[in-house]
């Protein structure tokens, strides 16, 4: 059965909530554990959300003991793992790839079908494969898969051409039981990898630089077991901050690092939003007006892509004209179509967006082309007159745990309802 959202908006939001662990920050750490023999690692603040479980789907399949329960979660990785993951798990989510790198150490060969995902461009793992070719591996892609071998990783000097955080990721943690020194140079720099890199040093792996552009991994022959806490969600954290000045509502967002959220919070007082920040705490103070903005989307610490439909969706509420460059993403406009129905006044010239503002928004039918661009919609309807109905809730699933209940303890109207397959906006 699928399930649409139902929104009455119009209403300013009021109260506070807490931050989910990171999804993008669990799903390489539960990759890691691969790398271990007959080791358990242990997670805390892990947001049960779709991704998630295909994650575990897929290192259960591999030959891993995964079990979950209210946000910890334990994974137990036996002296022997299956190296050929199965297409119908991978094919349900790009983070899928993370796997490749400690197969690879760890078994000495993988097979993986081509990810998928999120439709928001063109994301090959072309800069995984080349890395892991300049440690040794041998690689080549038969129907539809990447087939890759090695004895034995070794260290070598990786340029990557852009910060990819996914290439990142699967380099560090294949570098970890390579030989000798794996040098990362022009690496993503998201807290998501400092997340990973405390993992795996925890684990017994040697890194310096994580943070940093350039990450230094010294290999070892194995790793063991460990215990790690998942860090906070910024961009779920954002997108309920975002909430609260859509709405002109008051809203603190607890149990968050506010540092991982600069780009944001210095774009939204740019903007004339009233923000108060404490500890781990963003409040968005009442009666909000915001002002039109410019901004592009750039690897961390620039604005995150991820962000970029959601601030969208307030700045089609700013006074003014606000001007958006995705840098990142080539088609991740997808959700410029559902917002024009909604009343919204945005004009695509390639790579940019320009919003104009207007007085309000009405509700109407939508669709959910991606994770962000739900959340978008969301924001969009939590804020409009009339109702709001979002189709394909899939997509929000896989990135925010308990959206509904955490959108009705700040008194949001909004609820999920059960809808036929065929049933959405006509087109």
């Amino acid at each position: 059965m699928n399930h649409k959202l139902v929104l009455r908006g119009d209403r300013p939001l009021k109260g506070s909530i807490t931050a989910q662990g990171a999804k993008n920050a669990a799903l390489p750490v539960m990759a890691s554990a691969l790398l271990m023999k007959n080791g358990t690692l242990e997670l805390s603040r892990v947001p049960d959300l779709h991704d998630i479980q295909t994650m575990s789907d897929l290192l259960r399949n591999l030959g891993a003991e995964v079990r979950f329960s209210e946000g910890k979660m334990n994974i137990v990785t036996p002296d022997q793992l299956d190296w050929a993951t199965p297409p119908a798990l991978v094919r349900k989510m790009r983070a899928s790839s993370l796997v490749l790198g400690p197969l690879l150490a760890r078994c000495h060969r993988a097979v993986l079908p081509l990810p998928g995902g999120c439709a928001i461009g063109s994301r090959p793992i072309d800069l995984h494969l080349k890395g892991l070719t300049k440690m040794g591996a041998e690689i080549r892609l038969e129907h539809g898969s990447v087939h890759a071998e090695a004895r034995r990783l070794k260290g070598a000097r990786i340029y990557l051409d852009f910060p990819s955080v996914g290439a990142t990721e699967n380099l560090l943690m294949a570098a970890v039981l390579a030989e000798g020194e794996t040098v990362i140079e022009n690496a993503a720099r998201e807290p998501e990898i400092s997340n990973l890199a405390e993992t795996l040093i925890r684990m017994g792996g040697q890194i310096d630089g994580d943070g940093t552009g350039t990450i230094r991994v010294k290999g070892v022959e194995e790793l063991h077991g460990t215990e790690i806490t998942i860090i906070p969600d910024r961009i779920e954290a954002s997108t309920y901050i975002l909430a609260g000045a859509i709405t002109g509502g008051d809203v603190t967002v607890k149990g968050m690092e506010p540092e991982h959220l600069e780009a944001l919070l210095a774009k939204l007082e740019e903007a004339g939003a009233h923000l108060s920040i404490q500890g781990d705490c963003v409040r968005t103070l009442p009666d909000t007006l915001l002002s039109a903005v410019s901004l592009k989307t750039l690897p961390y610490p620039g604005f995150p892509t991820d962000l970029q439909p959601q601030i969208m969706a307030a700045l089609c509420l700013a006074r003014g004209t606000s001007v958006i460059q995705e840098r990142v993403f080539e088609s991740r406009f997808l959700h410029v179509s559902e917002l024009k129905r909604m009343g919204c006044q945005i004009e695509l010239q390639g790579d940019t967006a320009i919003i104009t503002g207007v007085e309000h928004l009405t509700g109407a039918e939508v669709r959910a082309t991606d994770l962000r661009a739900g959340a978008a919609l969301v924001l969009a309807g939590l804020a409009a007159n009339g109702y709001t109905c979002i189709y394909q809730m899939g997509h929000i699933q896989r990135g925010y745990e308990n959206m509904v209940e955490k959108l009705r303890s700040l008194g949001g109207d909004v609820e999920i309802v059960p809808c036929d397959e065929n049933e959405g906006p006509k087109f």
